[in-house]
């Protein structure tokens, strides 16, 4: 007896340390428990440590954090026909474990479908430079699309990023001449907009020089004049100061010299005339003669005023 009760002791204790092992569930922090208890959904363990009913209820582990979901290659036709091989990623966030396990059976693959057939559509809709050029919309539209359905499951699609977009070779070698032929376009236009650039640098060079030059040729001018204007009014100012007597005297002086060739004698101005004249009156005691009737009279008596004394009338007018 003693025997027998020391084993069903024994089977006793291992009955319920197994039962005790089974009834304790451990639920990490970034996980949540979903509580099944006879098939039915029964309450949510919260992660720490917690006691189940070992056959009764059980536990299914959510992972709550945030994941990433690889969308296969597949091709695509654009609106202008042409075929394109995408693939993309999907990162997503589960947000209500109870939604994301009885409301869909796999979320991870209808994710995956859904962005297949979300981005056929999208792209069908867009021209093959437009679907090159615009990720960026196609990555909102996806994740836009995808979230609207996604809500149901209790799943939030925080992101998608298309990871390639490959048209065809011939496309891409075409592309690829398309995009050496625009470089050299720049290239060319660059250099030309350089020489232009350059060609107008040296004309406004030219230019800036050309009038330097006529300046400094204009300020050499006026100088030139200035100094010129200067001489002739200090030669008029001497002139000026010079004794008229003297310049009469001289005038005199020339006049028979002069009357020897016939010359009409004209003297330089009117008061110069009017002087002599009065100094002939004092010479001769005579009155002033009248207005020579031929042109031959004014040099007759040019020639005959020669023969006035010159040191007498140098006396008078002394």
């Amino acid at each position: 007896m003693s025997a027998f009760a020391s084993a069903a002791l024994l089977i006793l204790g291992v009955f319920l340390l197994i039962m005790l092992l089974l009834s304790v569930k451990v639920i990490r922090p970034y996980q949540k428990g979903l509580v099944e208890r006879l098939g039915k959904f029964n309450r949510i363990l919260e992660p720490g440590i917690h006691f189940i009913i070992p056959f009764m209820e059980r536990v299914r582990v959510v992972d709550m954090r945030e994941h990433v979901v690889d969308v296969p290659p597949q091709e695509v036709i654009c609106k202008d026909n042409v075929v394109v091989t995408v693939d993309a990623v999907v990162y997503y966030q589960i947000l209500d474990p109870v939604k994301a396990v009885y409301n869909v059976s796999d979320f991870l693959l209808a994710i995956v479908k859904l962005a297949q057939t979300n981005l056929r559509a999208i792209i069908g809709e867009m021209e093959l430079d437009e679907t090159l050029s615009g990720r960026d919309i196609i990555n909102a539209r996806l994740r836009e699309e995808l979230d609207k359905i996604t809500d149901r499951w209790g799943v939030k699609i925080t992101r998608v990023e298309i990871q390639r977009i490959d048209p065809p070779k011939d496309i891409q070698e075409a592309m690829a001449k398309q995009m050496t032929a625009e470089r050299e376009k720049r290239a060319m236009i660059l250099l030309a907009e350089g020489k232009k650039e350059s060609a107008i640098k040296e004309a406004e060079g030219q230019k800036q020089a050309a009038i330097l030059r006529a300046e400094g040729e204009k300020q050499r001018q006026i100088l030139i004049a200035e100094g010129q204007a200067e001489a002739i009014r200090k030669v008029l100012e001497a002139l000026k100061m010079a004794d008229e007597k003297y310049l009469t005297l001289q005038y005199i002086e020339k006049l028979p010299e002069l009357a020897k060739y016939g010359n009409l004698i004209v003297p330089y101005d009117t008061e110069a005339l009017i002087g002599l004249l009065r100094i002939l009156q004092k010479v001769k005691d005579t009155e002033l003669p009248k207005a020579p009737k031929s042109e031959k009279k004014p040099v007759e008596e040019a020639g005959n005023s020669s023969n006035l004394d010159l040191e007498t009338l140098k006396d008078i007018m002394g």
